[in-house]
């Protein structure tokens, strides 16, 4: 099955690319990955992941200034059900809304806001980074299966996903609160978290997206 990592212009492409291609050869498996700034090579993957970073704004304009890509992930993923990783701001991305410097409109596919860390108010360093302990809520999830009590992820952000429908969250940090660490509804799952530097724990991740059938 072909996995697709998009290419608008954000995002740590190279090293996303090398942490799926590890994960695809320690499951035994043969999957190639592709990083792609083509809508049709997008609209036909089997597996689609949206990298993000930097800010809010510029992801989303970065997105729209690709000529076909939006209807193309739209068909990808609402018409053939393709499964859908959201890394960083990629996950922010899902929003309907977000606040980083003004208010920008996010893809609207889960409904939220992107707002500022609720860390910021309490004193706290920010951008959040750094490595934080994970608090699975649903560990019956595919993507999730296998990730042990107490596993680590790397985090950079100022900017958190607050869903409407708490039940889309599916996995928390605590950095001044509850903070979404991953996002989770139908075929679609966002990290906040890099996956692809958060060793052990980001391979166990790509690897259960690689056999996720939603």
């Amino acid at each position: 099955m072909s996995v697709v990592i998009v290419d608008y212009g954000s995002g740590n492409l190279r090293s996303a690319a090398k942490a799926f291609e590890r994960a695809v050869v320690e499951s035994g498996r043969n999957d190639p990955v592709r990083v792609s700034s083509d809508p049709e090579v997008v609209r036909l993957a089997d597996r689609i992941v949206l990298p993000g970073v930097g800010a809010f704004a510029d992801c989303r304009h970065g997105l729209d200034a690709v000529t076909g890509m939006l209807d193309a992930l739209r068909e990808a993923v609402f018409v053939r059900g393709c499964p859908f990783l959201g890394i960083c701001v990629g996950m922010q991305l899902l929003a309907r809304v977000g606040h980083e410097h003004g208010r920008h409109a996010g893809l609207g596919w889960i409904d939220g806001e992107v707002a500022l860390l609720p860390a910021a108010a309490q004193g706290l360093k920010i951008p959040h980074m750094g490595w934080n302990e994970l608090a699975i809520r649903t560990p019956e999830h595919p993507v999730l299966y296998g990730l042990p009590a107490g596993a680590h992820a790397y985090f950079v952000h100022s900017y958190g996903f607050v869903p409407a429908d708490p039940d889309s969250i599916a996995v928390t940090v605590d950095y001044g609160g509850p903070v979404t660490a991953v996002i989770a509804r139908d075929n679609l799952v966002g990290t906040q978290f890099h996956p692809e530097k958060s060793q052990a724990t980001g391979l166990r991740l790509i690897a259960n997206f690689l056999r996720w059938r939603p």
